[in-house]
């Protein structure tokens, strides 16, 4: 494969090797439309500079000036020549599109010679030396990487001196001045002067546009969008064409299609005598393209031309620089143009309508991203905020309350009419009211799938975690920045956090309603026909339940009741079912509690009638239920000090006595989930009769109920085999006679790695396997999710020894084998199993397509994914040609479409 492809070579199938502007400018040059002529230096060269310690490859340099020689003759001038030279420009063009992130070098080939006989062939002297003026000043910063200061003083200066305002009022006398300053400030600060070699000239730029592709921006930029390193940029080299020769002259960008909203029309800017620079740097003000038509209507109707062209050639909306050199339009690149969620929406499904793409393209044009902004507040993109620190970005959404510090204040101002924003160090089960109350969370410590991330998205609430710059104070936090306070936010001041980004501001910001379209409802309709993934959510509440289900959830894949035991009005009776010394005293306390649960029962299978309800049996560990081990011993020291009440002394130390007996050094792995069923039968019982009374309540009322039982944190099939046991025996005690009418099923979450392994003989058992990705995560790496989120794991992900944070993205080769081979195993033994996961995973696209590929039955994941996931689940059927439904559609619509050429 060459090292550098004329544009006549390429096409846009060749995107990886000419990246994305190169292709494109190959693909528009075979459609005859007006491009400069050119060619691309490849991706596969920005590679080996890289791998030969950031030089370019032996020989290259050769096939440059041969294909240079080509232009030449094709443009019929000739590179330093001091007659006629032939200008050119240096631009970068990653695969994937990359907007401003890496340089570009315009009017290449210009010097104190080739400058005169520019002037001369135009006949325009201040023309000329204004393209080397800007020359000089793109090399200085390009190639030297010097600051942009220096040359913006030195012409404000000029331009003052001179009494003019723009940049194109300076004459030619006042240009060759500046030119003379800005070498001076190369000569002073590279410690060289501008180089008059045109070659030289050339080498360097393209040495430097391959140094950008590493630039500090570039490198951010591909973080963010998972753009591989490995990928590099191509170099493109064309002859120059000017938009600032005059007022018959301009340059811009269009859209074919409005990017915020998808309104069909022409959507952009441009400036009348003009580079491209001016109208990206923002040194004057652009004027909307429609006024084009009344400056330059014939390059107009051209652009409208070539605009319609485009967009029926690539099937997207298309993004458009163009130039026009004295009435003639020529296109500098296309690309697929970027857009908001709305527009991303509102554009694919219009381009169905019009007949241009399938139904099948249009949910694959549809990013995680775009619905996370649909259906979550955001800031108002027009607002400046004032950003106090980053944290972990864990929950969408963004909020704006007044800061409080702890549950029972977020509860009491929001009941008042205040927005809070709660703000804690961590988050416990026992805040739940109070998340439940905030506008948001906010905490110093834990990770994205911490207690605070997962409750917060499974509400649809913005989370901000991590955000290890912010230490709690007495009814405050600082900014802590290098050992510096930089800000104090105190209880009641106003205060605003991203839960898409992680920043958290001072103040108010304006938010953005998310908006539910009935372009998305229409989308969503042609996802559900394609996946073959069932999408269920995970709700505790009846309200959860129902949000869900307005989003399209089909069951409830997780119930956490832990969850249900956490209002103010409960957490009594819980403590004193957990501290009860005597048996009575717990039953008792069961007794109440039984009720509360059947009643949240009823309202989630009211609100799911007739579709699959999981509910998890009681997970974390009692200590979680009881007051903080630390402040209880700080408040037991403060009465002995203060000489307390003898009464207030008793009940002190037997809470203590009782939180010191039930504490464990890693309660992850402690007494949790079905061993808390076996050490307290009661608890389980308790919970499993509330159950089916509320299962028996609603069969009176006529409503269709599916229970499923979810016996948690099983590691061996004698578990399961007597939590089934006590399923089994109060199912029949509850229901009686009546137990033939409701079909209900037993079945355990995977999440410990021996339940996976020995997933045959727990299959036995079960009648589902749900895959808690969350703790099998954890366990199978051996990382705890909130200190490694909040230590190494950013570290790891960025040095690239993860490919990605494995408590977002499943991690297919350890975590995955597991699911693999449980589900494998667990089909082999009993095939009408079913499997599903649970995790957080199951809001992840990846994750998603993971799950569809290995055959299970369902994902599960907070209602406010629920749309996410179905696009998804989607787009996983569509990837492994899952659905001969829409393979049939796909073909009688390519019938119907002609193929644009």
């Amino acid at each position: 494969m060459p090292s550098v492809m004329p544009f006549e070579q390429g096409n846009k199938t060749m995107k990886k090797l000419l990246g994305g502007k190169g292709a494109n400018l190959a693909e528009m040059t075979h459609l005859g439309l007006p491009v400069p002529p050119g060619f691309t230096i490849t991706t596969d060269v920005c590679r080996a500079y890289y791998a030969g310690n950031r030089q370019l490859p032996s020989g290259l340099f050769e096939e440059v000036l041969e294909a240079l020689h080509r232009l030449e003759e094709a443009k019929g001038e000739r590179f330093g020549d001091s007659l006629k030279p032939l200008l050119i420009s240096v631009r970068s063009g990653s695969v994937d599109s990359m907007p401003g992130m890496m340089d570009t070098i315009l009017n290449l080939g210009l010097n104190d010679d080739t400058v005169e006989g520019l002037a001369k062939v135009t006949g325009d002297e201040r023309f000329a030396y204004d393209c080397y003026r800007r020359l000089i000043h793109m090399f200085g910063n390009v190639v030297f990487e010097l600051e942009g200061y220096p040359f913006e003083f030195i012409l404000q200066q000029t331009k003052k001196r001179h009494g003019v305002n723009e940049d194109h009022q300076l004459t030619a006398s006042a240009l060759q001045g500046l030119i003379q300053e800005y070498k001076a400030v190369i000569a002073k600060h590279a410690g060289r002067p501008f180089p008059q070699a045109v070659e030289e000239q050339l080498k360097l730029a393209v040495e430097a546009v391959f140094r950008s592709w590493n630039n500090q921006r570039a490198r951010i930029y591909r973080k963010i969008h998972q753009i591989p390193d490995e990928q590099g940029t191509a170099v493109n080299i064309q002859a120059m064409v000017f938009g600032n020769r005059g007022e018959g002259c301009g340059t811009g960008v269009v859209f074919t299609r409005n990017p915020s909203t998808g309104e069909p029309h022409l959507y952009g800017e441009f400036l009348i005598n003009a580079q491209g620079e001016d109208v990206v740097a923002g040194i004057r003000t652009p004027v909307p393209i429609a006024r084009l038509a009344e400056e330059l209507p014939q390059a107009y109707e051209q652009l409208v031309a070539a605009a319609a062209a485009l967009e029926r050639h690539y099937r997207d909306m298309q993004d458009i620089e163009f130039t026009v050199e004295q009435g003639k339009l020529y296109l500098l690149q296309t690309r697929n143009g970027k857009r908001t969620a709305q527009a991303a929406v509102q554009l694919a499904v219009a381009f169905v309508k019009e007949g241009t793409i399938t139904k099948e393209e249009a949910i694959g044009r549809i990013e995680p991203f775009h619905l996370d902004q649909l259906l979550h507040r955001a800031i108002d993109p027009a607002c400046e905020p004032d950003v106090l620190a980053v944290g972990l970005p864990a929950s969408p959404g963004a909020a704006t309350g007044q800061a409080v510090f702890d549950a029972d204040t977020a509860e009491a101002w929001a009941r008042t009419g205040k927005k809070v924003i709660l703000v804690r160090s961590e988050t416990t089960p026992e805040d739940i009211h109070g998340v439940l109350a905030a506008e948001g969370v906010l905490t110093s410590r834990g990770g994205m799938t911490s207690h605070a991330a997962v409750v917060a998205r499974g509400m649809g609430k913005p989370c901000v975690c991590g955000c290890e710059p912010i230490r709690l104070r007495d009814g405050a936090f600082e900014v802590v920045v290098a050992e510096q306070v930089t800000a104090t936010i105190g209880e009641g001041d106003w205060v605003s956090i991203d839960g898409a980004t992680g920043r958290v501001i001072r103040g108010v910001v304006q938010l953005r309603e998310p908006e539910l379209t009935a372009e998305l409802e229409e989308l969503l309709a042609w996802a559900d026909d394609v996946r073959r993934l069932q999408v269920y959510t995970n709700a505790d509440t009846p309200e959860d339940a129902r949000r869900a289900r307005s989003f399209g959830a089909e069951g409830i894949g997780l119930c956490r009741t832990e969850h249900m035991f956490m209002s103010p009005d409960r957490v009594p009776v819980v403590q004193a079912m957990i501290l009860a010394e005597r048996p009575e005293e717990r039953e008792a306390a069961l007794a109440q509690l039984l009720p509360m649960q059947q009643h949240d029962f009823e309202g989630i299978f009211r609100a799911m009638a007739g579709l699959p309800v999981t509910i998890r049996l009681l997970d974390p560990p009692l200590h979680e239920f009881l007051p903080n081990l630390e402040q209880l011993s700080i408040q037991h020291a403060l009465l002995q000090q203060r000489g307390g009440e003898a009464a207030d002394m008793q009940r002190i130390e037997k809470l203590l006595r009782k939180v010191r007996s039930l504490h464990e050094m890693n309660p992850m792995l402690g007494t949790r989930g079905c061993r808390l069923g076996l050490l307290y039968p009661e608890i389980y019982e308790m919970q499993v009769e509330a159950l089916f009374r509320a299962a028996l309540t609603c069969l009176e009322e006529q409503l269709e109920v599916i229970p499923d039982v979810m016996i948690p944190l099983v590691g061996h099939a004698v578990e399961l085999k007597l939590m089934r046991e006590l399923v089994d025996r109060k199912a029949s005690e509850v229901l009686g006679a009546r137990r033939s009418e409701l079909t209900y099923r037993v079945g355990t979450m995977i999440e410990v790695p021996r339940a996976a392994i020995t997933a045959a003989q727990i299959a036995k058992h079960a009648d589902f396997f749900s895959f808690g990705t969350n703790d099998l995560t954890q366990m199978t790496l051996g990382y705890s999710r909130d200190d490694a989120e909040g230590k190494f794991l950013t570290h790891y992900v960025e040095q690239k020894l993860l490919p990605a944070n494995p408590f977002q993205v499943l991690d297919r080769e350890g975590v995955g084998m597991l699911v693999h081979w449980a589900t494998e195993q667990g089909k082999s033994v009993k095939p009408e199993l079913k499997t599903g996961i649970c995790g957080e995973h199951g809001g992840d696209k990846e994750s998603i397509f993971f799950c569809h590929e290995q055959g299970l039955d369902y994902v599960s994941c907070s209602p406010y994914r629920v749309p996410l996931a179905r696009i998804a689940a989607a787009q996983a059927a569509l990837a492994s040609a899952a659905s001969p439904k829409l393979e049939a559609d796909a073909s009688s619509a390519a019938q119907e479409v002609p193929t644009a050429s």
